[in-house]
């Protein structure tokens, strides 16, 4: 897994994974040592982790206590700019997963892109140029149950980008979203070998939870060696 380096630990952290996709996010937390559990409506059988399907809400509701960590990725749809240009309808499901997750008592995290950044509450956003990562891709993240996140320095972006679906350029930083070109080229430069064209558009690099994971460790005294 390019950028990110697996931790060892003497203490692995149960990490629910709500709406975990292909498992970007979760491979993060699995990296830095946790024990994750992906949860998610669809079935996904290129989740590299454990897998449950079934509503992540209601998931949460039931089954969110007994884990020390959940991330919640709830669907981006309703807040990108591709589908409000389209006119395509999608729930809002960032107040409901909020709520289950309240009611946990646990250590969360909510992750969302910058069109629903004004519905988390004072988010902090991850982009990949934080990471070496060649691509910015920026998501924002709510903290909630006593965790807070700090962000790396930002570097500038220096580096061109190429245009949404558009082949990228030596030297340049894609945008892989929507029907994008070149999927080889994104796996590597996110980190998600594993994963197809669906899964890429939607999914956190893992180096961004991996950064997360580090600082849940702080946060609990069990800061990784």
């Amino acid at each position: 897994m390019n950028h990110v380096l697996r931790l060892r630990i003497p203490w692995r952290p149960r990490l629910l994974d709500a709406f975990c996709c292909q498992g970007g996010a979760g491979t993060g937390y699995d990296l830095a040592g946790f024990n994750v559990t992906g949860v998610d409506k669809d079935a996904q059988p290129r989740y590299p982790l454990t897998f449950h399907q079934g509503d992540a809400i209601a998931f949460i509701r039931q089954f969110g206590a007994d884990f020390d960590f959940i991330h919640a990725s709830p669907p981006c749809q309703h807040d990108t700019d591709c589908q409000r240009i389209q006119g395509r309808d999608h729930p809002d499901l960032i107040a409901p997963t909020r709520a289950a997750l309240q009611a946990t008592g646990r250590p969360w995290v909510i992750e969302n892109v910058r069109g629903a950044a004004a519905k988390l509450r004072d988010p902090v956003m991850l982009c990949g140029a934080m990471f070496g990562l060649e691509t910015y891709r920026h998501r924002y993240f709510e903290t909630g149950g006593g965790f807070t996140l700090t962000a790396p320095a930002h570097p500038a972006h220096t580096a061109p980008q190429a245009k949404m679906g558009r082949p990228v350029p030596d030297g340049w930083y894609g945008q892989y979203v929507g029907n994008f070109s070149g999927v080889d080229l994104a796996r590597r430069v996110m980190g998600v070998p594993w994963m197809n064209r669906d899964g890429i558009r939607e999914c956190i690099p893992p180096a961004y939870t991996h950064h997360i994971a580090r600082r849940f460790l702080a946060y609990e005294g069990r800061a990784a060696a």
